[in-house]
């Protein structure tokens, strides 16, 4: 399966999403910020980058440029809850895969990963 960074600033919804996609058979790296993703980013290979466009730090638009740019083999699926936010990426639409509306069910989060994966 699949090596997936989640970069979420809830934690909470960080460890739903990590376990469940997890239960999927993928393995999952977590990350509270941008930086921090960023940071584990330039340590080892991920399939897919998952992020919430919205965090402090650095925020996912400025780390899903950084990995297009620098890790252009990983796939990149955004995740927010502000449609504002959603716009934001506009820019990204040829970088990333999707951008997942919040809040979402557990079968949204895990379908959207598995086309972000086929993609």
């Amino acid at each position: 399966m699949a090596r997936i960074l989640i970069t979420e600033d809830e934690a909470s919804l960080r460890m739903f999403v990590a376990r469940a996609l997890r239960l999927d058979g993928h393995e999952t790296v977590e990350a509270c910020d941008g930086a921090e993703g960023l940071e584990l980013l330039g340590e080892s290979h991920y399939d897919l980058l998952l992020s919430d466009v919205r965090m402090p730090i650095m925020d996912g638009i400025a780390l899903a440029h950084a990995t297009a740019h620098d890790h252009p083999r990983t796939k990149i699926l955004l995740m927010t809850g502000f449609a504002e936010q959603r716009e934001r990426a506009d820019d990204l639409m040829e970088k990333i895969v999707d951008v997942v509306a919040k809040p979402f069910a557990l079968p949204d989060i895990r379908k959207a990963v598995a086309r972000a994966l086929a993609a």
